[in-house]
């Protein structure tokens, strides 16, 4: 049986402000995981959980249905570039109904900003990112979570996404790199808006922190 234990986002961001800033004077933050792992719930409870809050950024508001691979070269022209340098981002969100691009939203430079969403700690930014986290849920779970949001028809379109989550992740390897991993489907009783489920990861040693 997987050892595990629960912990306290506040204890977790504290931690997260004792790392070095590595994107500039900014400490990046990223939540992976496949889809349907829990990682924008766990993104947001952990954002809150700073004083005064810091900002979240979702990797799907670039992704698309149609580019689940090429659309990071804008995510890093419009928000890592410019965080790096000590700027605000500015980037445009996709979405996903109408697919096209949308409204325009800032990035402050703060202390702190946390990017969730499937490929977040892509080996692209792994030496930029302060802490990586990984989100670990079975598929069955994650599967079930998808098509409640996007309902039954969207179930071709789930089992060819996962499939692509399956290939990026056999050669990217961000779990072995995640120096936290969360149970995304926790038996272990806890309170969910204060704490989480830590699980020993499968590939011990990682961690970016």
């Amino acid at each position: 049986m997987t050892p595990t234990v629960v912990e306290t986002f506040a204890a977790l961001a504290a931690d997260i402000q004792t790392g070095p800033p590595r994107l500039g004077p900014v400490r990046l933050v990223a939540v992976d995981g496949p889809g349907g792992a829990g990682k924008s719930t766990f993104a947001a409870r952990l954002a809150a959980a700073f004083d005064g809050g810091v900002p979240v950024l979702h990797t799907d508001d670039f992704a698309s249905w149609d580019g689940t691979e090429d659309w990071w070269p804008r995510l890093e022209e419009q928000v890592l570039r410019p965080l790096g340098a000590g700027r605000p981002g500015r980037y445009q969100r996709y979405d996903w109904e109408r697919r096209e691009l949308a409204e325009w939203h800032d990035v402050p430079v703060t202390d702190v900003v946390v990017l969730e969403g499937v490929s977040a700690s892509r080996l692209a930014v792994a030496d930029r990112l302060t802490h990586a986290i990984w989100i670990d849920t079975d598929p069955a779970t994650r599967l079930g979570r998808g098509l409640l949001r996007d309902g039954e028809d969207a179930l071709p379109l789930w089992r060819e996404w996962m499939a692509e989550e399956d290939r990026h992740f056999a050669y990217d390897r961000a779990h072995e790199r995640a120096g936290l991993t969360v149970d995304g489907a926790p038996a272990l009783p806890h309170d969910p808006d204060r704490e989480y489920v830590r699980r020993a990861p499968a590939h011990p040693g990682g961690g970016l922190s």
